[in-house]
């Protein structure tokens, strides 16, 4: 059973947990309009607590299922985006990311090079072992100049990745992280390389945070030339 329980989404499991809470509560709240019909007033008020309760739990797992939502499953190093370049001037490029399950999305970018940002949450041994893998988002993508100078006074472009969702559960656990046994880690990720025409580049994400690779011969010679 627990190993079952283990190979499921974290998500799918605040959503049946969020489904039963609102199981359980139904018959409660009928107990207790029965009983308050019959002027059972302590019984009844108790009765109708205690569902109120555990409605309010399974709303809260609900909410909590769809913030994390717009996070993305990581139980090993997995590919989180394909990046491709095409210069357009000096300091002037387009950059291509392609994510699964999602449209290519084209971001004009100043600079040297590109930067990726990604939020990371990583559960506590409790919380892995009752299936709750890390999970993270893709949050910011920036260009940025290789000297100070350019980069405190010259022309900047920085683009969201992640669209805003309502309730997002990070500023919570963050404030919060002392009084949650299964939060563990909670951190920010960021990876920058050059930006080069036709350079292609893999973006990849594991429990230590961002990882950018080359995925061809240009990228690798910008690499190899960078200083």
């Amino acid at each position: 059973m627990l190993g079952w329980l283990a190979g499921l989404d974290p998500r799918v499991l605040l959503v049946g947990f969020a489904v039963i809470g609102v199981l359980v509560a139904l018959p409660l709240e009928l107990a207790a309009l029965g009983r308050l019909r019959r002027l059972r007033i302590a019984s009844g008020t108790l009765y109708l607590l205690a569902g109120a309760f555990i409605v309010l739990l399974g709303v809260s797992a609900g909410l909590v299922a769809a913030s994390l939502h717009s996070y993305s499953r990581l139980t090993h190093e997995q590919v989180a985006a394909q990046v491709s370049i095409r210069q357009l001037g000096e300091h002037h490029f387009v950059l291509t990311l392609d994510r699964a399950a999602a449209a290519p999305r084209h971001f004009e970018l100043r600079g040297d090079e590109w930067q990726i940002d990604a939020r990371v949450l990583k559960w506590r041994a409790m919380g892995t072992l009752a299936g709750f893998d890390t999970v993270y988002r893709l949050e910011r993508l920036s260009g940025r100049y290789a000297d100070l100078p350019s980069e405190r006074n010259a022309r900047r472009t920085v683009y969201a990745l992640a669209e805003q969702q309502g309730l997002d559960v990070w500023p919570a656990i963050r404030r919060y992280h002392d009084y949650l046994p299964f939060a563990d880690a909670l951190y920010g990720s960021a990876a920058y390389v050059p930006l080069a025409e036709d350079a292609r580049y893999t973006v990849s994400v594991s429990a230590s945070g961002l990882v950018v690779r080359p995925s061809n011969d240009a990228a690798r010679k910008s690499l190899g030339l960078w200083r």
